[in-house]
């Protein structure tokens, strides 16, 4: 039987996905349970989506580990305006990377023979960027891959230097040639945004990026989830949005429930035998992946939908999760490698630099090129290094690994069969949204169009802009902002969280903060 709508007195909201968008969407609404009758439904038998807990053998300095989503940058305000409301904190790092191995090997802990033999690329680079800077407006949608052609910067520094160290930030992989120049710009150019910023006029980068490590996600999301009880809002888990009807003049949704596996994580497509019901409401806002919004909505997709939706384009990762110390020996640089170490780099005295790659170099983020195309990357964590819960004083033997193999499609590039299957502690897959200069030109630009309908329907998530935590926090928290939540009065006063805020909610809502619609509240950042 048909769950009907509430009165217009409250309204009643379903929210898919219990991720970070579906979350913070709830969080704003519940926050007004006069006005809002809140649900919020996922397929997978947890709160959190992509950032959640693995179990582990505590000899490796604690029993849990997070995948997915490990950590972000110092700039993800909206994301830590929630740990704190739920009793949590991240833990600060100093990012050490390790690009390559032998004599395409270089890190920005210390300068090597590859950077050396870069000089000139490396300068040349630093005078295009600053011509990128001052007219970024030129570059907005041309390709990374083109605009360093025309900089007439050289194939194997593009390969082996700049390509890895942007797509270790923006989590872009193999789509990284096709990125946006000015998102390669922004990441050096920008104090506030750039990870490697300033950008090393001798050896392309140098700092040590600051980084935040995230508490357990399990438990934190766990924790969430009770809060968001506690105030009122219905969450089912277990229950998968089949198909969306109709929604003029209400919502009309078929749900299902699905058959709880022992990890929590429900396989895609199951439990198609189990029937689904008819549930009526008065809004509907989607916070999954934007290919399986447009297949829900099916018939009932506008045509602005379908081809905004369809626009996106996806990879399928894998994440191996292991301890085979003689892969990773065989494909990346993990300690300290005196025969590419560079004490003088183009006339600047650098030895201080290698003294403290001898004594502290414990790389965090690996990459490998594939070797018959160096534009296809292997991306690895060595997350003993990175994660703050686990003993960094154990022998290499001991560390966990993850190594992510990806896209689908170049599978017969992989290497994941000579990963010891004794040694593999855990293996996901994830569908993930491939950063293309396209995805800037016919996707982003018309979100607003989206979320301004007359359908009851407001779309959120990372893929409405960049694949990052705190953009489906954002997101979440505009989407609700939206239908008439206000926004955290502590967010507000925090200058970077408003700003960033605003940004969005214009770019994705066509909307105005307003400041009279600010609540007050006990958490300061």
């Amino acid at each position: 039987m048909a769950r009907s709508s509430t009165s217009s007195n409250k309204k009643k909201v379903l929210i898919v996905g219990a991720g970070a968008a579906g979350m913070s969407c709830a969080d704003g609404l519940s926050n007004h349970p006069d006005r809002f009758d809140v649900t919020i439904i996922d397929a997978q038998a947890y709160c959190g989506g992509q950032a959640f807990s693995i179990p582990i053998d505590k000899k490796h300095g604690a029993n849990w580990m997070n995948q997915g989503v490990q950590g972000g940058s110092y700039i993800y305000q909206h994301t830590f305006h929630h740990f704190r409301k739920c009793g949590y904190e991240e833990e600060p790092v100093e990012l050490q990377v390790s690009f390559g191995k032998g004599d395409k090997f270089w890190t920005n802990l210390f300068p090597t023979n590859l950077v050396s033999q870069h000089a000139s690329d490396i300068k040349k680079f630093n005078r295009f960027l600053k011509i990128v800077r001052w007219t970024e407006l030129f570059w907005a949608l041309i390709p990374i891959k083109v605009s360093c052609k025309m900089a007439g910067l050289s194939d194997e520094f593009v390969d082996y230097m700049l390509f890895p160290s942007l797509a270790l930030f923006l989590g872009t992989g193999n789509a990284t040639p096709d990125l946006p120049t000015i998102m390669m710009e922004r990441l050096y150019t920008s104090p506030t945004y750039g990870m490697w910023y300033p950008c090393d006029p001798k050896s392309l980068s140098s700092n040590l990026p600051p980084m935040v490590v995230f508490p357990e996600s399990s438990e934190f999301y766990r924790t969430w989830q009770g809060k968001l009880e506690e105030r009122g809002v219905t969450v089912r888990l277990n229950t998968e949005l089949a198909a969306v009807t109709s929604r003029d003049p209400v919502v009309r949704v078929m749900l299902r429930p699905r058959r709880q596996q022992e990890d929590l994580h429900n396989p895609d497509g199951a439990d198609q035998d189990l029937p689904a019901t008819e549930e009526v409401y008065d809004e509907i806002v989607i916070c999954t992946l934007a290919d399986t919004a447009k297949r829900v909505l099916g018939k009932d997709a506008s045509r602005r939908e379908k081809w905004v939706l369809g626009n996106t384009k996806w990879s399928d990762d894998i994440t191996v999760t292991h301890t085979d110390i003689d892969y990773i020996k065989k494909y990346y640089t993990i300690e300290y490698d005196e025969s590419q170490a560079v004490e003088n780099i183009n006339g600047r005295d650098d030895s201080q630099r290698v003294r403290k790659g001898e004594k502290e170099f414990q790389p965090m983020y690996l990459i490998k090129q594939v070797p018959k195309n160096p534009r296809l990357l292997e991306m690895c964590f060595d997350c003993t290094n990175f994660q703050y819960q686990l003993d960094k004083n154990l022998p290499l033997e001991d560390h966990v690994f993850q190594t992510i193999f990806l896209n689908k499609r170049d599978e017969q590039t992989w290497t994941r069969d000579e990963i010891r299957k004794d040694k593999i502690i855990r293996e996901d897959w994830w569908h993930q949204l491939c950063h293309s200069w396209t995805h800037y030109a016919f996707v982003v630009p018309f979100v607003w169009l989206l979320n301004r309908n007359k359908k009851h329907t407001t779309f959120a998530g990372s893929w409405t802009l960049v694949n990052a935590h705190e953009v489906a926090v954002i997101s979440g928290t505009a989407a609700a902002y939206k239908l008439g939540a206000d926004y955290p009065e502590d967010l507000y006063k925090n200058d970077f969280a408003r700003k960033a805020f605003k940004s969005y909610l214009f770019l994705t809502h066509g909307l105005t903060l307003a400041k009279n619609r600010i609540r007050k509240s006990s958490i300061q950042i």
